[in-house]
């Protein structure tokens, strides 16, 4: 019943968009009517059958106006009625030619007419050339459109004009006007981040107590922030957000504790895919960026930069164009997070990689070690707690004792050990495979076991 109450809205609000444009080539030509105004046009609006469309309710949350809801119809108009925009495929008889100034495209796979910034463009200024000044920061600015990337403006070619770009919607939302269902962000080009989450609990953490004490302090962040921000009055002492560095061997419970920092505060945790947002060429690495602080930034989110050292490496001396290039690079980043109101999570093997700049603005920068052998023996316990457990004749504390191995590792070799196990029908992990396991994640940093620790 929802979904087509929701088309419902869409059709009226199609209807309208229908007379705008009628009305403003009808003004734009000089035929019959042009007196008129499109501003004129009355707004669809809700009644008891549509009260509880989505629609109306976004419309109403983030307070568009009336330029900004035109364009919000322009772009939902070649999915919910493409037919309606055929009009701008009229010639202009002195030329034998479209007109210019309509903007849109054509595509190979989309026989109507797709609007361009142009097009919008068109729809605002033709009659009011004056209203460009309103126009202009819809595309451009930092608007709820684009906020909520909501609005695509993007260009099939490189040095293609602004206002020539393809003005499109964000599928989520087309999917959630038409359902009322919001689909969570999927890991791609225009989203270069993946939400991360894990099963595990606080319990299956194991590090040493000043770390965890150190952690419990970005948890009661998350927890009381918002509090201390504005309640206490700090929001005119502090700037927003918490900035943070985890540094330390890999496996030793980075990734873990940021997973465990959203899952107990109930925040989403997304982990940016720097392959996607470095980029050799000048300015698309900022550009990236962006589209995930862009998103972020109204989101009560935790982000996590994991490998960091590819974004926030130390910078160089000036030397050359490229280098001065990294250097304007690191300030923008540097920049992005200090705004950032949300928790950043900045991850590194070494803490000597990361730019003194970033260091001095971090909040904590948490260490995390390698275990300990009575650490690591918990670990060991945490792993074989569940259905596959060690052979009762294995010295785990020996084990422990032994292996220098991060959490990480630990699990891996539990991976093995249990399709080891499962595959003779068995569920006890016999010495041998444990060793085998072992040994294989010794192998992988390029370490040996002695014939000592073999037996």
């Amino acid at each position: 019943m929802e979904t087509s109450q929701n088309i419902i809205v869409l059709n009226k609000e199609m209807d309208w968009l229908q007379k705008v444009i009628d009305q403003v080539i009808c003004s734009y030509l000089l035929q019959e009517g042009h007196e008129n105004h499109w501003m004129d046009i009355p707004l669809p609006e809700a009644d008891e059958d549509t009260e509880d469309a989505v629609y109306y309710k976004k419309l109403e949350e983030w307070n568009l106006n009336l330029f900004e809801r035109l364009c919000l119809a322009l772009v939902l108009a070649p999915q919910i009625k493409p037919e309606l925009l055929d009009i701008f495929f009229s010639k202009n008889a002195m030329y034998d030619r479209g007109f210019t100034e309509f903007g849109g495209v054509t595509n190979k796979n989309h026989s109507g007419f797709l609007p361009t910034g142009q097009t919008f463009s068109f729809l605002i200024t033709a009659v009011n050339p004056e209203l460009w000044i309103e126009m202009l920061p819809i595309l451009t600015a930092v608007t709820i459109l684009s906020k909520e990337q909501i609005l695509i403006l993007e260009a099939s070619e490189s040095n293609i004009p602004l206002l020539n770009q393809t003005l499109s919607i964000n599928e989520r939302w087309l999917h959630y006007f038409i359902t009322g269902t919001l689909p969570k962000l999927e890991h791609s080009v225009s989203f270069p981040a993946q939400q991360i989450s894990t099963n595990m609990n606080w319990s299956d953490l194991v590090l040493e107590n000043h770390v965890m004490e150190q952690v419990m302090e970005i948890n009661a962040w998350l927890n009381h922030g918002e509090t201390l921000m504005t309640e206490w009055g700090l929001e005119n002492k502090i700037k927003p957000g918490y900035r943070t560095l985890f540094y330390g061997p890999p496996g030793t419970g980075k990734t873990l504790t940021a997973t465990l920092l959203g899952k107990s505060t109930n925040r989403e945790v997304y982990r940016v895919d720097l392959s996607m947002i470095v980029s050799k060429y000048i300015g698309e690495t900022e550009k990236n960026l962006s589209k995930i602080f862009d998103v972020a930034q109204h989101k009560d989110w935790i982000l996590f930069f994991d490998e960091a050292d590819a974004l926030f490496g130390k910078r160089t001396n000036a030397s050359s164009s490229n280098d001065r290039h990294a250097n304007q690079q690191t300030g923008y980043l540097l920049q992005r997070i200090e705004d950032f109101p949300g928790v950043v999570i900045l991850a590194s093997n070494l803490k000597e990689n990361m730019d003194e700049a970033f260091s001095r603005r971090f909040q904590s920068m948490i260490h995390f070690t390698m275990p300990s052998p009575e650490e690591r023996l918990l670990l060991w316990e945490n792993a074989f707690s569940g259905k596959c457990k060690l052979d009762p004749d294995i010295d785990l504390e020996n084990i422990a004792e032994q292996y220098e191995l991060a959490g990480g590792a630990i699990i891996n070799v539990l991976r093995y050990c249990a399709l080891k196990a499962i595959q003779k029908n068995e569920t006890l992990v016999t010495y041998q495979d444990l060793i085998e396991g072992i040994r294989r994640e010794f192998k992988k940093e390029n370490r040996t076991l002695s014939i000592t620790q073999m037996n």
